[in-house]
C-alpha cells in the first residue's frame, strides 16, 4: 500500500500530548497507516472526526471535560462507520463493560505490547472486535456480582452520558448555573440531574462526588 487512498486513515485522541506525539511516531512506521489529525479534547476531536472521517480512532477514556465514553456516540453521530478502538491505561471490567456497551469495537491496554496496538488497528477496520489479552483475562475471570448488587460500577453504568458529564463538572467544583453554562442546559435541568446523581451515587457533597470520579479513573487526583 503505497497511496494515501490505501491507508487506514486514523485519528488519535489523548489528553496528553507527549502521547499523542509517540503513538503518531509508533504508526508512522507502518506504511499501511495514516495519521489523519489528533486532539486532547473529545468535544473538538467529535468535530474533527466528522471533517475528516477517519477509518479508526483510538480513543482515550480520562479526559478533561468529556470522557471518551461518552465521546463514543457522539462519534458515531458524526461518522458512523467509523471503528472506535479505545487505548487507555484503564483495564477494569466496569470500564471495558461500558465501552463495548456504548459501541466502541476494540480495548487496547495502554500497557500492551507495540505489537498489539497494529493487530488491534487491522482488527477492528476489518470488522473483528478486538479485546487486549490483559482486559479479556479482566472479563473471563470477574467475578459477577449477585442481583440486587450496589456496587459503585453498576451505579455508574446506570448513569445517562449526560448525567455522566453532569457529574464530571460538579466532581471538578462547578456550582449548578457553571454546568447550566457549560452543558447548554437550563439551570432546572442542571439541578435536576444534580438530584438524580446524588441519589443514583449516594454522594451528597461535591467532595463525595469528587472522591468518587477519582476513585473510578474519571476524574486525575
Amino acid at each position: 500500500m503505497t497511496t494515501s487512498e490505501a491507508r487506514i486513515k486514523i485519528f488519535l485522541v489523548d489528553d496528553q500530548s507527549m502521547l499523542r506525539a509517540a503513538f503518531r511516531s509508533l504508526l508512522s512506521q507502518q506504511e499501511r497507516f495514516q495519521v489523519v489529525g489528533d486532539s486532547g479534547d473529545a468535544r473538538d476531536a467529535v468535530n474533527r472526526i466528522g471533517e475528516l472521517r477517519p477509518d479508526i480512532v483510538l480513543l482515550d477514556i480520562t479526559m478533561p471535560g468529556l470522557s471518551g465514553l461518552d465521546a463514543i456516540s457522539m462519534i458515531r453521530k458524526v461518522h458512523p462507520r467509523a471503528r472506535i478502538l479505545m487505548l487507555t491505561h484503564h483495564e477494569g471490567e466496569s470500564f471495558v463493560e461500558q465501552a463495548l456497551k456504548a459501541g466502541a469495537d476494540g480495548y487496547l491496554s495502554k500497557d500492551s505490547d507495540p505489537v498489539e496496538l497494529a493487530l488491534a488497528i487491522d482488527a477492528v477496520f476489518k470488522g473483528d472486535p478486538f479485546l487486549s489479552p490483559k482486559v479479556a483475562g479482566v472479563l473471563l475471570g470477574k467475578k459477577r456480582a449477585p442481583d440486587g448488587s450496589t456496587d459503585i460500577g453498576g451505579k455508574l453504568n446506570s448513569l445517562t452520558p449526560r448525567e455522566r458529564e453532569v457529574f464530571q463538572l460538579l466532581a471538578l467544583g462547578k456550582s449548578n448555573k457553571e454546568v447550566a453554562k457549560d452543558l447548554g442546559m437550563s439551570l432546572g435541568t442542571a439541578k435536576k440531574h444534580r438530584e438524580n446523581l446524588q441519589r443514583k451515587l449516594d454522594c451528597h457533597s461535591a467532595a463525595e462526588l469528587a472522591r468518587l470520579a477519582i476513585r473510578e479513573g474519571l476524574l486525575k487526583s
